[in-house]
């Protein structure tokens, strides 16, 4: 996940994947670094965000 100017970026700022329509990565693989404490705790805000992300998407 990165800026728009960020060539090894995967994912844009709302998680969706550069080049593929309709695809989000929605888990805690997007982080660009290991978390070093409870995994399921970062898992949840990454559910959490996209969840608010979506929902605002929608017409």
């Amino acid at each position: 996940m990165g800026a728009d100017n960020d060539p090894m970026a995967v994912l844009d700022l709302a998680l969706r994947v550069r080049g593929v329509d309709g695809l989000r990565v929605i888990d805690a693989s997007m982080t660009p670094n290991i978390v070093s404490g409870n995994t399921n705790a970062a898992a949840l805000a990454v559910g959490d965000k996209a969840a608010t992300l979506i929902l605002r998407s929608q017409p």
